[in-house]
């Protein structure tokens, strides 16, 4: 506090504002644990790595790394607009979803407005408007662990901008069907952005009953999209934004001038470009994920079927969620209690390799004295 003003330095919606804790690294685990082996299961990331073509791409880019980075991404930016039937005006680069959520709140709130969203969904959401002191109502999943879009649609108020769907949901994996998204969208009023996460598009993509954000012609609509899942990027952090020009334009203005990155956009132009490394990647989720549904159907485990690339297992209370996500981290297996995402007794599993998977199952079988 200011000893002359009495005012505080620091906001009161920054002091009190609970900030997003990721995952635990493999270094961090291999230093408190020592473990013979490890898993990485928290963090959703693309556990094949990425194409084989992004490290040419990087090594060629390096050679411009004293130069600041193209602002809008122009190259990066024509591949999405080209494949995604859009002009490239209608596509925004960022440093990850994240990145761009962090813009939509720079860039589209005044004072006494709110923005809507679920109860049990992305972290990075809280966080960023939180930030900005938004009020934010969180309305509860359904009891099937989806968005529900209905109670949504009647929390809206004269006072709301925003309302955020991430689809398929982060970190219950579920997702609301066409039909639903029909609705939803035909009954959210125009002068209301919709805020569609795709993050885990490439993954839902092909299910029947999956809404393609970009099909819905409204130019109240926000699709976002990122190259840190299917693609295997996280570590470059690059992702966009698809809406209305006009939106886009505003935009542009609020977000950091050189992001992404030179080697960022490099890689992900690489990454855009291996269709066979795609195909791969969401295959081996797919096949990682029956087994997975096998092993917890075999031993009794409840859980929420996915269209993403993790599994939400459902615990019976909070103290075994800790007491599991804890042993299973002394044997290795780094995965992710989702407390922070309104979710205190289940836990997220990013679907792996099969060596992954296979000391998943060896630890789970050790730890809950089941093998």
């Amino acid at each position: 506090m200011n000893s002359k003003t009495g005012k505080p330095l620091v906001p009161n919606n920054i002091e009190t504002l609970k900030p997003y804790v990721a995952g635990k690294t493999i270094a961090e685990v291999v230093e408190l644990y020592k473990p013979e082996r490890i898993a990485k299961l928290a963090s959703n990331e693309n556990r094949l790595g990425c194409s084989p073509k992004v490290k040419k791409a990087i090594d060629e880019a390096f050679n411009q790394i004293q130069d600041y980075p193209d602002p809008i991404a122009r190259k990066l930016r024509s591949a999405i607009a080209e494949r995604n039937g859009v002009k490239p005006g209608n596509v925004l680069l960022a440093s990850g979803s994240e990145s761009i959520i962090s813009i939509l709140c720079k860039t589209f709130f005044l004072n006494k407005e709110n923005a809507i969203t679920a109860d049990a969904t992305f972290v990075g959401f809280f966080v960023q408007i939180g930030v900005r002191g938004v009020h934010l109502k969180k309305i509860p999943v359904t009891s099937e662990y989806k968005y529900d879009l209905k109670a949504m649609v009647n929390a809206i108020d004269e006072n709301t901008k925003m309302v955020y769907v991430a689809n398929p949901n982060n970190p219950t994996g579920t997702y609301n069907t066409k039909n639903e998204f029909d609705w939803f969208v035909e009954n959210v009023p125009d002068d209301v952005l919709i805020v569609v996460d795709e993050a885990y598009y490439e993954y839902a993509k092909d299910v029947e009953d999956y809404p393609h954000a970009l099909d819905y012609k409204k130019d109240n609509i926000i699709v976002l999209r990122t190259f840190s899942k299917a693609y295997g990027l996280a570590g470059f952090r690059v992702g966009y934004a698809i809406a209305d020009e006009e939106l886009i334009k505003n935009m542009m203005k609020t977000k950091l001038t050189f992001e992404p990155t030179t080697l960022g956009q490099a890689a992900a132009l690489a990454a855009y470009g291996d269709d066979d490394f795609l195909a791969k990647s969401v295959d081996v989720v797919e096949q990682s994920k029956e087994r997975l549904y096998k092993f917890f159907d075999d031993h009794g485990v409840n859980y929420m079927p996915s269209i993403s690339n993790s599994v939400m297992m459902i615990l019976p209370t909070e103290e075994e969620a800790i007491d599991f996500t804890q042993s299973m981290l002394e044997k290795g297996v780094i995965l992710r209690r989702i407390n922070a995402f309104g979710l205190p007794n289940c836990i997220r599993i990013t679907v792996g390799m099969p060596e992954e998977m296979e000391h998943f199952e060896r630890s789970f079988l050790t730890v809950t004295g089941k093998g």
